[in-house]
């Protein structure tokens, strides 16, 4: 989901009876363009649309979540035989101390008692129970959306003070997240530690190749060898270029010479981070 397809799910949220022509007109686009993507949304099984009953509403007031143990080869059975009954909203399978969460709707607290002695109770399977009332809901299920993905994260390596400042700025400017490191072994510690959606490095830091020696063993790591790399150094323009080993094709995945273009600098690693 895009920040377009996020704001259509608001929208809906809001008011699911909005037809597209309004969705459109809230936010500047066109009714196909916006039919379009809910479509798509639906199709993809992102959005359900559904009518929502209040169950305060239509008289079913006393609402309960009921905590149940059961025999481990009868989770998936009880939860079944649960899902069918008319007063349970919904059923859910855990970890931890409890084996089935059970939301229940009733229309007083008699019903209640009566659904937990008559129906749970003699279920086979069914070890123990604890009921808690619900006493008053702040958000529903329904009002949840996906929260905005973080944005990438780009760690950068060099031993120019100057320079790791003017691209964490300009990245944060981008809206990256931005790390840093000065070394080569502290950009792969910060990169194990942390992870990253993309490796900035600098090749001549503590050592003419620190920096390649670095993205190599990010390579060697199962754990980060995936992480693109990008490598801005002036090593091309020194008398260490003949020092570049020739046999690392696989090693980086893009190369710019200092000094770097913004504006080329900034499409590089869009383009990497995308990837």
């Amino acid at each position: 989901m895009d920040a377009v397809d996020r704001q259509i799910v608001g929208l809906l949220q809001a008011n699911g009876r909005r037809s597209n022509v309004e969705v459109a007109r809230a936010m500047g686009l066109s009714e196909g363009a916006v039919r379009k993507r809910i479509d798509r949304l639906v199709a993809d099984g992102l959005l359900h649309i559904r009518a929502l009953v209040d169950p305060a509403a239509a008289g079913y007031a006393t609402r309960a979540m009921v905590h149940l143990n059961v025999e481990i080869k009868r989770i998936a059975e009880v939860g079944r035989q649960l899902a069918e009954m008319p007063e349970v909203r919904a059923v859910h399978s855990l970890t931890g101390e409890h084996d089935l969460l059970v939301e229940v709707a009733a229309a007083s607290d008699a019903a209640l008692m009566a659904f937990l002695q008559e129906r749970v109770a003699p279920l086979e399977g069914v070890l123990s129970s604890r009921t808690s009332h619900v006493v008053s809901t702040f958000k529903a299920p329904h009002q949840w959306a996906p929260p905005e993905p973080a944005p990438p994260a780009v760690l950068v390596a060099d031993d120019d003070p100057d320079f790791l400042e003017i691209t964490r700025s300009m990245l944060a400017s981008s809206g990256y997240r931005v790390r840093t490191a000065s070394s080569g072994s502290g950009a792969l510690r910060s990169l194990r530690a942390e992870g990253a959606d993309l490796v900035v490095l600098d090749i001549m830091m503590n050592g003419i190749l620190d920096g390649w020696n670095a993205g190599r063993l990010v390579r060697e790591d199962p754990a980060v060898r995936d992480t693109p790399i990008l490598v801005v150094s002036s090593i091309t323009s020194s008398e260490y270029l003949g020092m570049m080993p020739t046999d690392d094709d696989n090693l980086i995945d893009g190369f710019l010479s200092k000094p770097v273009d913004p504006e080329r600098f900034l499409k590089e690693v869009g383009r990497l981070v995308r990837r």
